[in-house]
């Protein structure tokens, strides 16, 4: 949890996404082919979606906190986007005209994805698996490819869904391998509830699979890297069990897209021999890359939920699942009959203004509205009634607490008939909120992803034996090299390995 991302839930009750009839349609060009057919939007209405949704995006995933790694990025998909077809000659003027944003995501998910409009992110986790420029290169030039094919709008179109903002394919990640991207990225009490997302066919993903190895190489790089990246995400599928057929799946299987890039990168080097691969400025800006959850936006242990950077900690009730977010932490029963919501809210300068704007909401019937009792910290506690889209009642207890500047809030949510079961659960994380005081747990810093030569000749195994985490294995580290165990390391070769920050 992040305290520069904090959202006010619009309705705690909104848990899923909801989708809307179509609104109509707009007739005009793709840039990529030229061709004119129907669309969901007009590409100003694209580029309104993605504005819309990307502080939205953000908020839930967070912006990785290096300026210089966002502007290396940005730099390369410029550049990038320069060669594409929404900057080419004779390209609409609207096209040309679109700014683009490529953003770095703090999420140790495998993951890339646009919006429509002109929003690529990338996430952290993406490129610590990445070796080199190039093989980055196909990747952004991929998701600048879903951009400029519309895909968004057209899988809008065919899908027959309106009012929705559309979330690219991934190249990577859970995405990719089946996952659900807009549960990522939106979580359980989001309030895009205006929002559905919608995956790519294959034959949209193979377009920018060809696209992303166009653009490459059209600056020069080696784009046959990018086939090793799709091999990691081949092992990582494997290694988890998920792998897809790919007849059963709306992507390309990585194995699959492997071979293709590799194909169409030979095609493109054959007009236009590329072998740029900026491996030491890559390593540049990666070295040091947090690795995993970073444990100072919060972690769980034996119980007890610890937040480094904003000093605090409270427990978690037994049975319950903690999902950390940037702008909340949402506590999930095993039976998924109760959950609360923990968040900062930034509109209100008290507890109790905070708790009285809540009961005051349409729809909700406060039954106890007043201090919060026997608790160290000033706080207001609000208990009430609401109705659920399918008419079910729920009763919701919002606990507001006043911290170190800040107002906090603690919102469970379960049916009202079992409430009286969950009502100590709810209570045992709100009444214990306290700061934390322990100056070990205040130190605790992540593991980051440093480059380092190659101490001695030896088998990859070898080298990270005496290095890694403990929650990480050898082939974890491998996939992450784009090696395999065996592998004979040369002396002095750059590799990737873990440690925690001093």
């Amino acid at each position: 949890m992040n305290h520069k991302n904090a959202n006010r839930l619009a309705f705690l009750v909104t848990i899923f996404l909801i989708g809307f009839g179509a609104s109509g349609c707009a007739v005009s060009t793709n840039p990529v082919t030229g061709n004119k057919r129907a669309y969901a939007y007009t590409w100003q209405e694209e580029i309104a979606i993605g504005r819309d949704a990307d502080p939205q995006i953000v908020a839930q995933f967070g912006q990785y906190g290096s300026n210089a790694l966002e502007t290396y990025i940005d730099s390369l998909g410029q550049a990038l986007l320069a060669v594409s077809h929404l900057r080419r000659p004779g390209a609409d003027p609207e096209w040309q005209r679109t700014p683009f944003t490529f953003r770095v995501l703090d999420s140790p998910v495998v993951n890339a994805f646009a919006l429509p409009g002109g929003y690529v992110y990338v996430t952290r986790g993406l490129l610590a698996h990445l070796n080199n420029e190039a093989q980055l290169a196909v990747v952004l030039g991929h998701e600048i490819g879903h951009v400029a094919g519309r895909h968004g709008s057209k899988r809008a179109m065919n899908q027959m869904f309106g009012q929705a903002a559309v979330l690219a394919g991934a190249v990577g990640g859970q995405a990719l391998f089946g996952g659900n991207a807009a549960q990522n990225v939106l979580g359980l009490g989001s309030d895009v509830a205006n929002l559905m997302f919608l995956s790519y066919g294959r034959n949209d993903e193979r377009e920018s699979d060809d696209l992303g190895v166009e653009y490459a190489s059209l600056l020069g790089y080696d784009a046959a890297e990018g086939s090793a990246f799709f091999g990691s995400l081949r092992r990582m599928s494997e290694k988890s069990g998920q792998e897809i057929p790919s007849f059963m799946s709306t992507h390309p299987d990585p194995g699959e897209r492997e071979q293709t890039i590799q194909r169409l990168a030979a095609e493109w080097d054959a007009q236009l021999p590329g072998n740029r691969l900026e491996e030491r400025s890559y390593r540049g800006m990666t070295d040091g890359i947090v690795w995993g959850e970073d444990p100072r936006q919060g972690f769980t242990r034996e119980g007890m939920f610890f937040h480094p950077d904003l000093r605090f900690q409270f427990p978690v009730p037994g049975g319950f699942r903690v999902i950390n977010q940037p702008s909340q932490v949402v506590l999930v029963s095993s039976n998924e009959q109760a959950f609360m919501v923990f968040s900062i809210e930034s509109k209100y300068t008290t507890a109790r203004l905070a708790g009285e704007a809540f009961a005051g909401q349409e729809g909700m019937t406060a039954v106890q509205s007043g201090a919060a009792p026997s608790t160290a910290l000033p706080g207001w506690v609000v208990v009430a009634t609401v109705a659920a889209q399918n008419g079910q009642e729920l009763r919701v207890r919002a606990h507001y607490i006043e911290y170190n500047g800040a107002v906090y809030s603690f919102t469970g949510v379960a049916a009202a008939a079992d409430y009286d079961t969950w009502k100590g659960q709810f209570e045992l994380s709100s009444n214990n909120f306290r700061p934390l005081n322990d100056p070990a747990i205040l130190a605790t810093q992540p593991v980051r992803l440093f480059w380092q030569p190659a101490p001695s000749t030896e088998t990859f195994q070898s080298l990270v034996a005496s290095t890694l985490p403990e929650d990480v294995t050898a082939d974890e580290m491998a996939i992450v090299n784009q090696l395999n165990l065996g592998d004979l390391v040369t002396s002095g070769t750059p590799i990737k390995l873990l440690r925690r920050a001093e």
